[in-house]
């Protein structure tokens, strides 16, 4: 049986600073998307993180060992490692492969540790992006913009010229890094060859921060929640929606509405404590969540590749095609079932007004977003 193989890389961005990369891609068959493991077969995967700031450090370094577990891609599918950064980290990054391999993973079948680039993302099928270029005090958001626009427009042109031909056709690609809509917008404009279905951003952190809240309101196990929707972007402005979402409880599956009874709390209190609970962990442990967010990362990608249950649908960051009055050409998060490595829009659900107004909302901010970002190209 071959392997799953992540690759880490760091490169010299120049004015933008240093980045560090973790690449994961997939050599699959096509019935991978319907099995946990396949003979003769192996994968790869991209995970892409700048070192630059401690916090994304973290969600590479917490990516790693859930990878080598089976947690992304299954509980029987081996995985090589491919580590890559600039020459100044070499020794760090040698560090972190002597790690990996003290860890014993029993799926680990290899850690490579390189400097070179072509060496280290040629062949990529599965991209996990987690780098970007964080919000400083006293930067204006353009600026901000400007800087992960030309990281995006890097990481385009590495997928583009040393990505496997599969990605381009059917493979995943997953940017984690903020303002990840956006950023996934860019990286789709700039990757002309690979197709705009196979480009998302991470909304499953805030999909499973809304089902935790629930759960822990109603005393339930996470598990027995489902269909929550995150609808919009990756910020403040999301609207997490319990609408069409249900529980199972003793006396068969109810809605959450009708389970948790208590109209103000859902449409006030629980939006906005999803919404911010990404700054409250940051304020409570002085950095941005990491943890959470390389677990969701993983959710992500396995739930794309190996398909979602019956009857359950996930939030994902996806290019708009119009549905539910969204403007065509954002990145927008919307309800998603996967099959065979597909993901469909779940449509038909009913939209309350309250709903319309807060998917408007977030909607508008993305454009604004878009607006901006396509500012910042003309000024590069």
């Amino acid at each position: 049986m071959n392997s799953t193989e992540a690759f880490i890389s760091s490169f010299d961005l120049g004015k933008h600073g240093t980045g560090v990369y973790y690449f994961a891609s997939e050599n699959l068959g096509s019935s991978i998307f319907c099995n946990f493991v396949l003979e003769d077969n192996q994968a790869h995967v991209w995970s892409i993180d700048h070192r630059k700031r401690a916090c994304d450090g973290q969600i590479g370094y917490a990516l790693l060992p859930m990878i080598a577990r089976g947690v992304m891609l299954g509980p029987d599918q081996p995985v090589i490692i491919h580590m890559l950064d600039i020459e100044p980290a070499a020794e760090a990054l040698n560090g972190v492969k002597m790690e990996l391999i003290d860890a014993a993973f029993p799926l680990l079948k290899d850690v490579v540790a390189t400097t070179d680039v072509v060496e280290a993302c040629q062949g990529v099928n599965i991209a996990v992006m987690v780098g970007g270029f964080p919000r400083k005090e006293g930067m204006e958001k353009k600026d901000v913009m400007s800087k992960n626009v030309s990281i995006y427009k890097a990481q385009a042109s590495a997928l583009e010229q040393h990505a496997a031909p599969d990605c381009k056709v059917r493979k995943p690609v997953l940017v984690v890094a903020n303002p990840a809509n956006t950023n996934a917008l860019i990286l789709k404009e700039f990757a002309p060859s690979i197709p705009e279905k196979n480009i998302t951003c991470l909304t499953r952190l805030d999909h499973n921060r809304a089902l935790g809240q629930i759960s822990e309101k109603l005393n339930v196990h996470v598990s027995d929640v489902r269909n929550v929707i995150i609808w919009g972007n990756h910020s403040s402005t999301q609207y997490p929606d319990i609408n069409h979402a249900t529980v199972k409880t003793t006396n068969g599956e109810k809605s959450v509405r009708d389970a948790i009874a208590n109209d103000n709390w859902l449409n006030t209190e629980f939006i906005t404590t999803v919404q911010q609970r990404g700054a409250t962990i940051i304020k409570a442990r002085k950095l941005s969540s990491a943890l959470s967010a390389a677990s969701a990362a993983c959710d992500h990608i396995r739930d794309w590749v190996l398909g979602t249950p019956k009857g359950t649908w996930v939030s994902m960051g996806v290019y708009s095609d119009g549905s539910y009055g969204i403007q065509p050409s954002i990145m927008y998060s919307f309800p998603v079932t996967c099959e065979k490595g597909q993901w469909s829009i779940v449509n038909g659900l009913k939209i309350d007004e309250l709903s319309r107004e807060k998917m408007d909302a977030t909607a508008k901010e993305l454009m604004e977003e878009k607006t901006l970002a396509y500012s910042c190209l003309i000024d590069d």
